[in-house]
């Protein structure tokens, strides 16, 4: 069994991470400053003795040298999401995306130790050529838009992976996930899906930014593990882009109309202009859809879960951690007001 280190292990994704390789046999170490984090996500596994969690961030060099030094293989999933930080925190969000990946790439060039790196399918930009191809053409808006920092950010991120591994040969992937959803995930910073859900259970109509015709794939989180310990075991995938994604689309109207129907709610939708919940000319993109069959091809994995089970749940992961999910705001507001 191997030992690994996930950065922003207490993450939505981070902490199945964690969980599943845990009841593989694996031996997990998790960093995370809890910035977006926390630790009711790993609840269930702190008292495995196979695990241990360190809160603090990436680039605590001292800390992070010691966990890399100790690991076989690197998740670097640590980041800051979610298009309301990327528009109220843009200086935030590219230091520490970038600071973060370069931090962890320096310590893992010393032992050479393999890092898979957390991109994102927002890369692709306005591109207009779906499904989108790992070898496709990258398409952003203007700088003068803050919209684009966070995809920016990451396309460095990538340029990092791609260029400590031809020059310091240090074995990386690179990962481009497409709207992964499922149980623990939070729509605070502006994710949809957990949104959505979270609205209807409380009877509140579901806000549908923009027009609702833009469309997306939505992945359930178990199947992004799947494909994460895959790619972790096989070295073919060193030096490799991967999109992890499942292409069953949706529109966002029909996503709400799915919640609804999930959760039985007496609601309606709500239509709002994109100007008055983010920023003035704010810019979406129309579609998001991949194509996998490089994923696929290599790990001989499909998605299966398909987005009907998954809001399924997390509807059901709402509805039972509900009264922690209280405790937790209520904990998060005093932290935020010291």
């Amino acid at each position: 069994m191997a030992t690994f280190l996930v950065t922003g292990g207490a993450g939505f994704i981070g902490s199945h991470l964690v969980e599943t390789a845990l009841a593989q046999g694996h031996r997990v170490l998790a960093l995370d400053d809890l910035s977006s984090g926390s630790v009711y996500n790993l609840a269930a596994v702190r008292a495995n003795p196979r695990f241990e969690f360190t809160p603090e961030a990436v680039e605590s060099s001292r800390v992070l040298a010691e966990l890399v030094d100790q690991a076989d293989v690197i998740f670097h999933l640590a980041a800051t999401v979610g298009v309301f930080n990327i528009i109220d925190s843009p200086v935030q969000t590219i230091e520490n995306n970038i600071g973060g990946t370069e931090a962890v790439l320096k310590a893992a060039a010393k032992k050479k130790k393999k890092v898979l790196v957390a991109s994102t399918s927002e890369v692709y930009g306005k591109s207009a050529a779906t499904p989108f191809r790992e070898d496709g053409d990258l398409t952003l808006g203007p700088t003068s838009k803050s919209r684009w920092s966070y995809a920016a950010s990451k396309i460095v991120d990538e340029f990092l992976a791609q260029a400590y591994w031809k020059q310091h040969k240090v074995p990386t992937v690179t990962l481009r996930f497409f709207n992964t959803i499922g149980p623990r995930q939070t729509g605070r910073y502006g994710m949809v899906a957990p949104r959505f859900i979270k609205q209807a259970l409380d009877g509140l109509n579901l806000t549908v930014y923009g027009t609702g015709r833009q469309s997306r794939c939505f992945t359930c989180v178990s199947d992004v593990v799947s494909w994460l310990l895959r790619l972790a075991d096989d070295d073919r995938a060193v030096g490799g882009v991967f999109n992890l994604g499942n292409p069953e689309e949706v529109s966002i109207t029909e996503l709400a109309r799915r919640v609804i129907a999930v959760t039985g709610a007496k609601v309606g939708i709500d239509y709002v202009p994109y100007e008055a919940v983010y920023e003035e000319g704010f810019e979406d993109m129309e579609r998001r859809v991949p194509d996998i069959s490089k994923i696929v091809a290599l790990t001989g994995y499909s998605p299966q879960v398909n987005l009907d089970e998954t809001l399924r749940l997390t509807r059901d992961w709402f509805v039972a951690n509900a009264a922690s999910q209280a405790v937790q705001a209520q904990t998060e507001a005093a932290l935020v007001t010291r």
